[in-house]
């Protein structure tokens, strides 16, 4: 039996984003976001409010970083996300974070997180704040590749949001291979 709940954001898991900004004075800002995605191969879209620091930054410099959260640094994620940047303007250093200037937009990458989309702005609605980006590059730090030089998640835990229990979980768990799996029901 099911039961009906309304109209929620309960699509899990969703990526946990972090998204990497530069104010003025080059002073590095990151924010969390969790309602976005791949919107095609090489651009990103993502829910951002008109009023968050990192859309003024976003708007200023028409460029942005959108790293991926992970289980190692989830505190100083959460903190990114449950801090204004307009109240604390180094709460980038606060999180511990380290910013390191991306060498094709004008955004800080974050040292720390191991896997980022350097991003340049496409469009903004500030009534829908539907923020996209082009994907201009994807940065991936070394350490978290396998000997084929492909990302595996025994060396990279990324997190992901559960809506309906407001927790981040933990991704690697591999269940099946993609495009295979379903070849079992073919005849």
């Amino acid at each position: 039996m099911r039961k009906n709940l309304g109209a929620k954001p309960y699509i899990v898991p969703q990526p946990v984003f972090v998204i990497g900004s530069y104010g003025e004075n080059d002073v590095p800002n990151a924010m969390i976001a969790v309602w976005g995605g791949i919107s095609n191969e090489t651009e990103i879209t993502i829910c951002l409010s008109d009023k968050r620091k990192t859309a003024e930054n976003i708007l200023a410099r028409r460029a942005y970083t959108v790293s991926l959260a992970d289980a190692e640094h989830i505190v100083s994620c959460d903190f990114v996300g449950i801090t204004t940047g307009k109240k604390v303007p180094d709460k980038f250093s606060q999180a511990g974070f380290h910013a390191v200037k991306s060498t094709f937009v004008d955004a800080p990458l974050i040292e720390e997180l191991p896997v980022a989309l350097e991003c340049r702005l496409k469009s903004y609605d500030p009534v829908t704040w539907r923020l996209i980006g082009e994907i201009v590059n994807v940065s991936i730090d070394e350490r978290i590749l396998d000997e084929n030089g492909k990302v595996t998640l025994s060396k990279f835990s990324a997190v992901a949001y559960d809506w309906m229990t407001r927790s981040y979980l933990r991704l690697g768990e591999k269940v099946a291979d993609a495009y295979r799996a379903g070849l079992a029901l073919k005849k």
